[in-house]
């Protein structure tokens, strides 16, 4: 019994000795990683979010690219006939929008759901506007038609768009 006991002196200090220093690395490691965590979070937004801003600017861009009065302007071919100038507006947009669509990955879903938008209402316009053309209407009379379609709305969707992108903006800095 003698024996037990001291062993038990020697043993039951060496045990509690034992936790106490694995308790106190183990806090040393969780503070370190949660460290790391911290300064690889920190690293990540240095590189996330110059390229979101990238985002956001070729967004806007793109809507101001392909904004119903801005396309016209500077697709219109005076000898072109409205055929023409209506397959070469849907063109533009389609090129110019699967240039941009790996941009949806650096905004909000909400956002880049707006831009689609914008993009699907600025398709449509130019096509309800080709479709009340005659056979041998010319550019001139299609871009006119846009234009005066695009004047009778409120606010045009790529407007909408262009602000909600920079509402998004604003949220990332505030």
């Amino acid at each position: 019994m003698d024996i037990f006991i001291d062993l038990l002196k020697i043993v039951l200090p060496s045990i509690i000795l034992l936790a106490a220093v694995c308790y106190i690395v183990g806090g040393f490691l969780r503070n370190s990683e949660k460290h790391r965590q911290l300064k690889a979070a920190k690293d990540n937004r240095k590189i996330i979010t110059p390229l979101r801003l990238q985002a956001y600017e070729r967004l806007v861009l793109f809507l101001e690219r392909t904004s119903p009065d801005s396309i016209v302007l500077h697709a219109n071919y005076p000898d072109n006939t409205a055929e023409q100038l209506h397959q070469e507006l849907l063109q533009t947009i389609r090129a110019e929008y699967e240039h941009n669509l790996t941009q949806q990955l650096y905004v909000s879903p909400e956002a880049w759901e707006s831009v689609r938008n914008a993009k699907n209402y600025t398709v449509s316009l130019i096509n309800a506007a080709a479709q009340e053309m005659e056979d041998n209407a010319s550019a001139i009379e299609l871009s006119r038609k846009i234009l005066s379609m695009t004047a009778e709305m409120e606010q045009p969707p790529t407007q909408k768009a262009v602000n909600q992108l920079k509402a998004e903006i604003r949220q990332l800095f505030n």
